[in-house]
């Protein structure tokens, strides 16, 4: 670990990316072509404080999770983002993988439309405001563990829908198993959900696969109520990220949800904090 070179590569990094290229308006007055420190902080989810006590070379080991924020926040590359998992003593195959720049660009032209990438293993790697405001805060781990290990999970969809959510999730698993050569974390996944549920066991025993690619999807919103969409997924060449998003059928109550989506979404971004 090398808490001194990871704060000097992090100031080299944030000096070559402009507000546009983030996703930021540049404003009237700026003293640097880069970004601020306040502004990667922004980006990654961190506080000022502690992102300016990372450039310092001070603080505590990040985390990996901080880590992948930071190098979403930068536009890293597989290399750049390999070099600062290693400056900062961790590997980063122990996080969600790397987020081909291009698929973080499209992500941040979809401002009118709920959006997200999400791994194969149905890890949340990043979401724009819409998507948070339509499915609620992104959680650490996998969606498709928590789906069999905690009811609450499938609050989002109706309950009538549930069946069907759980044989879809299984179909893709197996392809995204496949597709990794059986690989540690994949077969831990499966060993731990057989365990855990038996409607997991019963559903994989079936050996059904299909890739989840896209389908409507009734998804319950707090105050809009059901919410009907079309979820339509891009992939990644590897075939181990996807960049998700909803958009509503035209013509649907869903049309006028989204639009009230999106004045909530910016009340809430607007609140003091």
């Amino acid at each position: 670990m090398n808490l001194a070179e990871l704060g000097l590569f992090l100031q080299s990094r944030r000096a070559r990316i402009t507000p546009a290229e983030a996703g930021l308006v540049a404003g009237p007055r700026r003293r640097v072509p880069g970004l601020r420190r306040d502004e990667v902080a922004q980006l990654a989810g961190a506080s000022v404080d502690y992102y300016i006590e990372l450039e310092r070379g001070r603080g505590a080991q990040p985390s990996g999770q901080m880590l992948a924020a930071l190098a979403r926040a930068l536009r890293l590359d597989a290399d750049e983002r390999e070099h600062l998992f290693r400056l900062a003593g961790r590997y980063s195959h122990t996080v969600a993988a790397h987020v081909p720049p291009a698929m973080l660009a499209l992500l941040d032209r979809l401002g009118t439309a709920p959006a997200r990438i999400i791994t194969d293993l149905h890890e949340t790697v990043t979401q724009n405001r819409l998507a948070t405001a339509l499915l609620g805060p992104a959680s650490p781990g996998s969606f498709l563990l928590q789906w069999f290990e905690d009811p609450a999970t499938r609050a989002v969809y109706p309950a009538e829908d549930h069946p069907h959510h759980s044989k879809v999730l299984v179909s893709d698993l197996r392809a995204a198993v496949a597709r990794r050569g059986h690989d540690e974390s994949s077969t831990a996944m499966i060993r731990r959900l057989r365990e855990v549920s038996e409607e997991f066991a019963a559903l994989w025993d079936t050996g059904d696969v299909a890739v989840r690619r896209g389908e409507r999807k009734r998804i319950v919103h707090p105050e809009l109520g059901v919410v009907e969409v079309h979820c339509q997924n891009l992939f990644s060449e590897d075939g181990r990220q996807r960049l998700q998003f909803f958009t509503p059928p035209p013509g649907s109550p869903a049309v006028a949800q989204l639009e009230l989506l999106g004045v909530i979404g910016v009340q809430e971004l607007a609140e003091p904090r």
